[in-house]
């Protein structure tokens, strides 16, 4: 589940990026602004790479996802690629802790066969 979560939120590191750069063309916004929420959320994005099979880890990658989606209100196109990495990350969540499953039974039975020789 690590490296398939790891992978969307590298991802998702360089969407905040581009979108910040996006976000600073915005009249309304200060330069300091954008990039303090932006340089939070990317700090976020790396620190979740190696949180996220701690306890809680999965729930902040989820209200990263909510808040990459809230940021289509600065820039809406964020609205698409915040829904696109929302589903990522079910996928990467989903299918990574199914494969992690797959990998224990796999270990189990090489121990189990191991010992029977």
């Amino acid at each position: 589940m690590r490296t398939l979560c790891a992978s969307t939120l590298i991802g998702e590191f360089f969407v905040i990026g581009f979108a910040g750069l996006v976000a600073m063309k915005d009249p309304d916004l200060s330069t300091s602004t954008v990039w303090t929420v932006s340089g939070i959320a990317m700090f976020l994005c790396l620190l979740l790479c190696g949180l996220v099979t701690r306890p809680g880890g999965v729930a902040l990658g989820w209200a990263l996802q909510i808040g990459l989606i809230a940021s289509g209100f600065v820039v809406p196109t964020m609205f698409f690629m915040g829904a696109m990495f929302a589903a990522l990350w079910w996928a990467s969540v989903h299918y990574g802790r199914k494969i992690d499953e797959a990998k224990a039974r796999f270990a189990a039975q090489a121990g189990s066969s191991a010992d029977a020789v």
